[in-house]
C-alpha cells in the first residue's frame, strides 16, 4: 500500500490560487478574535487563509500583553507551524517582536543611524548595551579617544576600571553588525560621525607618512592620534621587524610617532611603525642558503612549534611536528636559550623561514667535514656565515 504524506489543508486549498502560502518563520498580520473559552488561547484572524492561535508557553510570557487586546485589534506574529494538530496556524507573538527589532536593526545599519543608548554593563573587552531587549556590545576599540581608557602599560584590569567610570552613562553609538542567527549586535561610538571622518580620511593616501600621538596602548597594537578626531591603529604585527609581546614595553601614552599608512578601509586607517626601519631581512639572501647549519635564539612558542631568532630581526619556526609531543619540545628547547638548528626552507623575500632542531650527536653527522672538525676541536658555537 502507498502511504501519502500528509500535505497541510492550508497549501491544497491555495495551490492553484495566485496567492503566496504563508510559511514557518514567517511574519503574518491577523486581527484578534479573542480568547478562547478555556482562557488559555488567542485566536486570531488571518484572512484570506484561516484562523492562527497563540497557546501554551506563548499564550503564558505575553499574558500581560494580550490583557490589553482587543477584538478587532491588529497584530503581526511569526508563523511556527503552518497547521498544528487541531487545524489552526500555530503563531508567535513574542518571536515576532524579536524578529521585528532584528529588522529593524539592519535597518539602522544600513543607515548608519545614530542611537543614544546607556552603558548596562562592562567587561575587559568593552561596554554592554541594549536595544529593545537585545543585548548588544561595543568593543574598547570602537570607543572615541575621550571614552578609551589610556593606561600606559594596557594592563587589562587597569584597563577594566577605566570603562567602569562610563557605567550608566548614555553615548550615541551606530550599529556595524548584525548576525541575528548567532544573536550578535555589535556598536561603535567612531561611527557616529562617519561622514566627518570619511572627509577627513580623504586628505590621505596609501603610502603617506605620518606623525601621531599615541591615545592608546592595547595588547594588540597602538593607537595613533593623527589629527583632531581621527585615528589610525598600528597592529602588533607593524610595530617592530622583531616579535613584541607588549606594545607597553616600546610606546607610552602621549609618546609621538612616525607611522606610514598601509590601509585605508571602511572608513579605517591601517599604520606601520616598522616599515620606516631598515627591513633586517634585506640582504640575508646571501648569508644564508637552505641546508645550513646556525645557531639561534628560542624566543617564544606557539602552537605550531617554537620561535628561534638567528639574528636580530631574523626568526623562524621550528615546528611541533619535528619532537614526539609539546611537553618533549618544551624540555629540549628553552626560552632564551641557544641551539643548533638547520634550515629547512629560506624565503628572504617572502620572509619565511623554518628550522629543524638538531640534537648534539646530530650536528655533527649533518656538517659538512670541515665544520664538523672545527666544532669538535674547539668546542665552540658554530660561527654564523659571513
Amino acid at each position: 500500500m502507498l502511504v501519502m504524506e500528509k500535505q497541510p489543508i492550508i497549501e491544497i486549498f491555495f495551490k492553484d490560487i495566485a496567492i503566496p502560502v504563508p510559511k514557518v518563520e514567517e511574519l503574518i498580520e491577523g486581527i484578534v478574535i479573542g480568547v478562547g473559552a478555556k482562557k488559555n488561547a488567542l485566536f486570531v484572524d488571518l484572512p484570506p487563509y484561516r484562523t492562527g492561535i497563540i497557546r501554551g508557553k506563548e499564550f503564558t510570557n505575553i499574558r500581560d500583553t494580550i490583557k490589553v487586546l482587543r477584538p478587532g485589534d491588529k497584530i503581526t506574529a511569526k508563523i511556527i507551524d503552518t497547521e498544528n494538530e487541531e487545524g489552526y496556524v500555530e503563531l508567535s507573538l513574542q518571536e515576532a517582536r524579536q524578529e521585528i527589532v532584528w529588522r529593524e536593526l539592519e535597518e539602522l545599519q544600513k543607515n548608519s543611524s545614530i542611537i543614544t543608548l546607556p552603558v548596562l554593563d562592562v567587561n575587559k573587552g568593552g561596554l554592554i548595551m541594549e536595544w529593545k531587549s537585545i543585548q548588544g556590545f561595543l568593543p574598547t576599540s570602537q570607543l572615541k579617544t575621550a571614552h578609551y581608557p589610556r593606561i600606559d602599560d594596557g594592563d587589562k584590569d587597569k584597563i577594566l576600571e577605566e570603562l567602569k567610570k562610563l557605567l550608566g552613562e548614555k553615548i550615541s553609538v551606530t550599529v556595524i553588525s548584525v548576525n541575528q542567527k548567532e544573536n550578535k549586535l555589535i556598536f561603535s561610538e567612531k561611527g557616529t560621525k562617519s561622514e566627518e571622518i570619511k572627509e577627513m580620511i580623504s586628505k590621505y593616501n596609501i603610502g603617506d607618512v605620518v606623525e601621531g600621538e599615541v591615545t592608546g596602548v592595547v595588547d594588540f597594537g597602538i593607537f595613533l592620534k593623527i589629527q583632531d578626531g581621527l585615528e589610525g591603529l598600528v597592529h602588533i604585527s607593524e610595530l617592530d621587524w622583531s616579535l613584541v609581546e607588549n606594545p607597553g614595553v616600546l610606546f607610552k601614552i602621549g609618546d609621538h610617532v612616525k607611522a606610514k599608512i598601509i590601509t585605508i578601509a571602511d572608513g579605517k586607517i591601517s599604520l606601520s611603525v616598522k616599515t620606516l626601519k631598515p627591513d633586517p631581512w634585506e640582504g640575508v639572501a646571501e648569508k644564508y642558503n637552505k641546508g645550513d647549519i646556525v645557531t639561534g635564539v628560542v624566543i617564544k612558542f606557539n602552537k605550531h612549534g617554537a620561535l628561534v631568532s638567528i639574528e636580530e630581526g631574523i626568526s623562524g619556526l621550528v615546528h611541533i611536528s619535528g619532537f614526539s609531543s609539546e611537553e618533549v619540545m618544551r624540555k629540549k628547547l628553552e626560552l632564551g636559550k641557544s641551539y643548533t638548528f638547520q634550515i629547512t626552507l629560506f624565503e628572504p623575500k617572502e620572509h619565511k623561514l623554518t628550522l629543524n632542531y638538531l640534537e648534539e650527536n646530530e650536528t655533527i653527522g649533518n656538517l659538512t667535514p670541515p665544520l664538523a672538525t672545527l666544532v669538535m676541536s674547539t668546542d665552540t658555537e658554530i660561527p654564523k656565515a659571513d
